[in-house]
């Protein structure tokens, strides 16, 4: 038996593909758009096909993210916390903290024995603590997001980015490059702001291990400057941008 978890974010639809073991067979990654529905029908096709199978062969189907609710064809729609929660604790069953930074969201997920959701804390929407922060500093120093890490290497002073929302902290960024400010340390300040943002959200309710998800633990440099600000060790998931989709699966497995 087959069964698929389409993680649909904010700004990407994951779909992961398992069988009866839990093995994942295929993945899925497509850009997010205004008809939820279709682009998660199409990448749950082009994922089928890649293990050559077609949507008749999938015994069950769970949707999660942000655009969940949208998506009438799956069987049932769970949240992204519980899927995320259970995508980890199928790695790392010692898990204590997840912390998930996506493109317009952050999230720090503390889990009690086995996984189980203990509470969780979410960013506002429009805060600078997301990937879309990373997206916004990379467009404006004209460069690909995934060099960002080996800049803020390089910086002797990071600089200081104190606005809570993603448009000010554009205008912000606009102002350090007119003053003079490097490069090398604007990312450093961007990526120290985003870390920031994520302690104040755990507080001192932060337990080890700490595992990192989300498409933002990708991005060189930025499981170090959590470890700094945390002050604990984080290890990156598997596959960190599908672990909700992962989730997703293993609960579509559990269906009656």
């Amino acid at each position: 038996m087959i069964f698929a978890g389409i993680d649909a974010g904010s700004r990407a639809i994951k779909v992961q593909l398992i069988d009866e073991n839990n093995r994942t067979l295929a993945s899925g990654l497509g850009e997010q758009g205004v008809k939820q529905a279709d682009l998660a029908t199409q990448l749950l096709e082009q994922t089928s096909a890649k293990i050559g199978i077609n949507r008749d062969d999938i015994t069950k189907v769970v949707a999660t993210g942000y655009g969940r609710d949208s998506l009438e064809f799956v069987d049932t729609a769970i949240t992204e916390i519980t899927c995320h929660a259970r995508g980890v604790i199928h790695q790392i069953s010692e898990a204590k903290t997840i912390i998930d930074i996506g493109g317009q969201d952050s999230k720090l997920i503390r889990l009690e024995g086995q996984g189980v959701v203990q509470d969780f804390v979410m960013n506002e929407r429009c805060a600078a603590g997301t990937g879309n922060f990373l997206e916004v500093v990379a467009r404006q120093l004209e460069m690909d997001i995934l060099d960002l890490g080996k800049y803020a290497e390089k910086a002797d002073k990071p600089a200081v980015i104190s606005s809570m929302c993603v448009v000010f902290a554009e205008t912000e960024i606009l102002g350090l490059l007119t003053s003079g400010e490097s490069r090398e340390n604007i990312i450093a300040g961007v990526q120290a702001s985003i870390a920031t943002r994520i302690a104040s959200m755990g507080g001192r309710q932060i337990a080890d291990p700490v595992i990192f998800t989300g498409g933002v633990a990708l991005i060189p440099g930025m499981t170090s400057v959590l470890e700094n600000t945390i002050g604990h060790s984080v290890v990156v998931a598997k596959d960190p941008q599908f672990t909700g989709a992962k989730g997703a699966a293993i609960m579509a497995s559990e269906l009656n």
